[in-house]
């Protein structure tokens, strides 16, 4: 799996632990004790007994293992501190490059996959198509970037993060051109599908590059830019396309986005490799090489698993994660859900200002600000929200303490649904209402987001990767699907029984966060890979608490 989970940045206090994160960033693995059960890779050169598989079963930290490997021969190759060879240790400004350069890739992404919203009868017109094959630009782009993680992950780990993003956003790049010339809805259609996959990089490795810079000490402000360009992204795109697809037309909402992408690519022919074991790699190699010593050598190069290991438990592990974990069920049910949602919004605003209010298609884009300004309260009230884990976990930490929010946006969201089916249905009612109902729907998709994915890496901590990486690709596949129905189901429904019917789902799944509060303790003690945490209600034996 490729570094940590991106869903870890986002939660305060921070999921992983400081050993946590350091392997991830030393060894790209889930689990250290799954590693240290067959012996290391044998490399040329080095002392027989480094060959040999007699390693104490009290290794349970990078250290441990960096020491061990010591012990057997090998000259592990390590970040030199005040050197500037560790990303950690760059300047503020490369820092920053880094940052706001992978910040605009997820920028790209989001707004890829929502800005051709803005006008979706443009070229159903002028190429003689159906709505629904026109609507396929939106839904093969979303399968494409929720399978392309995959393998993008697992590729990072071989070639480094610059190659793929080069790789990725190029091809991102260069397919979206068929779209924008496309004289037929086939070329249409089949150049956002690639486009989809290629634009996958982004998602599952900006998070990582972020940590790989920054300390997580340091990640406030650069992870502020990034949450914004990742939530609120593609709520931006209706209102740029929106404006763009009523003054010139659909094929420039395709130019905008290929020019946007071309800068994007060239700016990332400049990023500095930032994954640590690749630059370890690199520095072993080239020790080798001067001193003709092949001992010298990298943790990751004796400890990682085979590229084919390593793609297969990309793929079957969040595969069996999705059938066998009661907790990555479930949370992906509920996530699947709200993030079906965010799309089907780019969808029924546009029937609740356009059809039913006769709004242009500008100004039904900007309405989508009412959504964005909800992501921005939830995400400014997250200091409140480690206010109430440090006291729930003041005598020791447990995964249960993360659902508090989940818990209060499984109320708001409902409200947010009824408001928009009774609101949005009727012309005579203000467009306040369901501009409302889109800020509501904001700030509970935000708390229940990063809510619900605390709660699963918490649980998983030591199969965090896996356990995310099977609830985005589910995530993403059912949100694609959104687009094939929900113009028929608005208009054969009508718009309030359809938005009702939206309302009674989420009131029927809100149970969901207080079921795994109450019972998630017995639920992960059962399960062999779930953390075995224990919320403690009293201070231990002996010691007082002092608030």
């Amino acid at each position: 799996m490729s570094s940590e989970p991106i869903e870890a940045e986002f939660a305060r206090p921070p999921v992983l632990s400081r050993e946590q994160e350091e392997r991830f960033r030393t060894l790209e693995v889930e689990r250290l004790p799954s590693v240290l059960s067959r012996p290391p890779t044998h490399v040329p050169g080095t002392p027989d007994t480094a060959t040999e598989y007699d390693r104490t079963p009290t290794i349970g930290t990078i250290d441990d293992l960096t020491n061990e490997l010591k012990k057997e021969g090998y000259k592990i190759v390590e970040f030199e501190k005040g050197t500037g060879e560790d990303p950690r240790e760059w300047s503020n400004g490369k820092k920053w490059y880094v940052t706001v350069t992978t910040a605009s890739l997820c920028l790209a992404v989001a707004l890829g996959s929502s800005i051709i919203t803005g006008d979706m009868q443009g070229p159903t017109l002028e190429l003689h198509a159906q709505q629904e094959i026109i609507n396929l630009t939106v839904t093969c782009f979303v399968m494409g970037f929720g399978i392309g993680p995959l393998f993008m992950a697992p590729l990072s780990e071989v070639f480094g993060r610059k190659p793929v993003y080069c790789v990725s956003m190029f091809m991102y790049f260069i397919f979206t051109l068929p779209s924008m010339l496309a004289h037929n809805a086939a070329t249409l259609v089949v150049g956002r599908m690639i486009a989809g996959l290629a634009a996958s990089a982004p998602m599952c490795n900006v998070g990582g590059s972020i940590s790989d810079v920054w300390a997580v000490e340091e990640r406030g402000a650069p992870m502020a830019i990034f949450s914004a360009t990742l939530f609120m992204g593609p709520c931006l795109g209706p209102m740029v396309g929106g404006w763009i697809g009523q003054r010139v037309g659909w094929r420039w909402i395709y130019r905008v986005l290929f020019i946007y992408l071309g800068g994007c690519f060239v700016s990332t022919l400049f990023i500095p490799e930032t994954l640590a074991p690749i630059i370890l790699h690199r520095k072993a190699e080239k020790l080798r090489k001067e001193t003709g010593d092949n001992s010298y050598s990298t943790v990751e190069q004796l400890e990682k698993a085979s590229f084919r290991e390593t793609v297969t438990v990309a793929l079957l592990r969040p595969l069996a994660m999705l059938f066998q974990e009661p907790i990555v069920i479930f949370m992906t049910g509920y996530l699947s859900f709200i993030y079906s949602l965010l799309y089907l919004m780019f969808f029924a605003f546009p029937i609740a200002f356009a059809e039913i209010r006769g709004y242009n298609l500008g100004i039904t884009g900007i309405t989508f600000v009412s959504i964005m300004l909800g992501i921005l309260l939830a995400m400014m009230l997250v200091p409140f929200q480690e206010r109430i884990y440090a006291k729930v976990t003041k005598y020791g930490t447990f995964p249960e303490a993360r659902l508090y929010p989940m818990m209060f946006g499984a109320f708001v969201l409902p409200t947010a649904l009824f408001i928009f089916a009774f609101t949005g249905a009727y012309k005579w009612v203000h467009w306040f209402g369901v501009c409302f109902s889109g800020f509501l729907f904001g700030f509970a998709m935000l708390i229940i987001y990063i809510s619900a994915n605390s709660y699963i890496i918490d649980s998983y901590s030591d199969y965090a990767a896996s356990a995310m990486a099977a609830k985005t690709f589910v995530r993403s596949e059912i949100g694609a699907m959104v687009p094939l129905f929900v113009e028929q189901m608005f208009h054969h429904m009508h718009f309030q029984y359809a938005g009702l019917l939206l309302a009674l789902i989420a009131v029927v799944i809100s149970p969901i966060p207080f079921v795994f509060f109450k019972h998630g303790e017995r639920i992960r003690v059962r399960s062999e890979r779930a953390s075995k945490l224990k919320r403690i209600r009293e201070p231990p034996m002996g010691e007082k608490y002092v608030s």
